[in-house]
């Protein structure tokens, strides 16, 4: 029993230094979850400097998802087949050097390709990472390391957007990818210090299952990041994309199903928690992500903040998620990990329903307790969420789950911007009309207001300017209230989860029993 016990609590890989090695991963990691938002700020410069329209310079974001999307699922086939060791060290340096090259593009095409050469390398750090965190510590330890790893996913999209807009005013777009330059190089140095071997596996690559999952991903984020621009199923392209998102994802489950050595084994989605908490992440991707997509623009085009003060405005929203991540990584072993994903739901909905109550002309106050609410709550449900998706998955797994569930996580993202800037931009229309239908000439306080200013001639353009403003503001409380219902729809969700058996902390002649020594 006592050796049984051992193999449940061991970790797969042994390591000498196991901070020094926890924090070279999370270098590489904040800085590829850093680049997903930090660029966006500084597009309107890049369109200027590269020459490109609008629509153009889209594909600086676009050209990094569809990548990201499709290089995913390739991480347990590199993995095994390559050594997770060195396809870790090549992913790092991948995407530093693309980061550089991205730093001295000198036209739109140069751009797209290598912010391509960025979203394959850097799609594959994420799941990397969370693998080895997971094999280097034992279940027991599992809740704090899952603290570390998330406070890192977490970091990045937070601080990207003030970080972004503060080196472009410093310095200029450029310095928005070099900056990964020092970091890239000093993950790699340490990784290629500390990071232990794992046995490489020749798995034969499923070219056709490959393909069909490819066709899948890409087209379901084309179709998400080109809907607004061209007006969603109004369009032919649209539903060109969404035709071959179905084909393709159809055509991948039933090849996957009956192949004899299939892209991805099927088998790690009779795991129930891993199931549901691609369910769950799916959601959190959808109502985290749009949320920190929505403030910037609602505070600076309508509440008029600088870039550097939203940035401080949107602070608090990371303390709380570092905060609630240090005390969930000790509280996830002693308590039931699905009531703290419970209590963050509950606490992440009530801090949306603040915010729908936001108003134009408010203090900043709502705007920093309602931040540092709902990143406690992001804290208490990304931790626990963590360790219970993968609590009961074969180890053998672990690198394909984590790779899915990355890409779930990013698909719920891409879902929920496209989401919630289609409503927004809906909802504005509807909003301007009923507000514009309740201003009628004889009205009171519209005369006194015309008269004040020498007849109605004179106010019709800041008549119009108040009330598009308005219709703005409503909009998004429209968005927030529907991000809202959404957190507390998924609350039953989570009781779907089962929660892991306890394993008892092994001493030292168990653990060397268990890892054969």
């Amino acid at each position: 029993m006592a050796a049984a016990a051992a193999a449940v609590s061991a970790p797969t890989v042994v390591v000498k230094n196991k901070g020094l090695l926890t924090a070279a991963i999370m270098v590489a990691v904040i800085m590829q979850v850093l680049d997903t938002t930090i660029a966006n700020v500084a597009l309107p410069h890049m369109r200027a400097s590269l020459g490109a329209s609008q629509d153009e310079i889209n594909w600086v974001l676009t050209s990094y998802i569809v990548a990201a999307a499709i290089a995913t699922p390739l991480t347990g086939w590199f993995s095994d087949r390559f050594g997770r060791r060195n396809l870790l060290l090549a992913a790092v340096v991948g995407f530093t050097a693309a980061s550089l090259l991205c730093g001295i593009a000198t036209n739109l095409a140069q751009m797209v390709a290598f912010r391509v050469i960025q979203g394959v390398c850097g799609a594959m750090l994420v799941p990397l990472a969370q693998a080895t965190m997971m094999d280097i510590n034992p279940r027991e330890q599992l809740g704090q390391a899952m603290a570390i790893f998330g406070a890192g996913i977490m970091f990045g999209p937070i601080i990207g957007p003030t970080l972004g807009g503060w080196l472009t005013e410093t310095f200029n777009w450029r310095a928005v990818f070099l900056v990964n330059l020092p970091v890239g190089i000093v993950a790699f140095f340490m990784l290629a210090a500390l990071m232990p071997n794992t046995v490489i596996k020749i798995r034969k690559f499923d070219f056709f299952g490959f393909g069909m999952l490819a066709l899948a991903v890409a087209s379901l984020q084309m179709l998400l990041d080109r809907g607004q621009g061209v007006g969603w199923f109004d369009s032919t392209e649209i539903w060109l994309y969404l035709l071959l998102a179905i084909s393709g994802l159809w055509v991948f489950i039933v090849h996957c199903l009956t192949a004899e050595n299939p892209f991805m084994d099927m088998g790690m989605f009779k795991d129930r928690n891993l199931v549901t908490g691609l369910v769950l992440i799916f959601i959190t991707g959808i109502t985290l992500f749009s949320g920190l997509a929505l403030l910037p623009p609602m505070l600076q085009n309508l509440m008029g903040f600088p870039v550097i003060e939203t940035g401080l405005l949107m602070g608090p929203r990371g303390i709380g998620t570092m905060v609630s991540m240090i005390v969930v990584g000790r509280l996830v072993s002693k308590y039931d990990p699905r009531l703290l994903v419970v209590g963050g739901t509950l606490l992440m909905g009530y801090s949306l329903y603040m915010m729908t109550e936001f108003d134009i002309v408010m203090g900043s106050g709502p705007i920093l307790i309602s931040g540092f609410l709902q990143g406690i709550g992001m804290g208490f449900v990304f931790v626990p969420l963590n360790s219970l998706a993968f609590a009961t998955i074969n180890a053998k797994y672990r690198v394909d789950a984590t790779a899915m569930f990355s890409l779930i996580r990013n698909v719920g993202q891409g879902v929920g911007i496209s989401v919630v800037t289609t409503i927004l931009a809906q909802m504005q229309v509807v909003n301007y009309g009923e507000l514009a239908e309740r201003i009628t000439l004889d009205s009171g306080p519209l005369r006194d207001f015309a008269a004040a200013y020498g007849g109605f001639a004179n106010v019709v353009g800041t008549i119009h300017g108040m009330i598009t403003q308005q219709a703005a503001m409503l909009a998004f409380l429209d968005d927030f209230h529907l991000m809202m219902i959404l957190t507390f729809v998924s609350l039953p969700i989570v009781f779907l989860l089962r929660r892991p058996k306890a394993a008892k902390p092994m001493t030292a002649e168990e653990r060397a029993h268990a890892m054969g020594e």
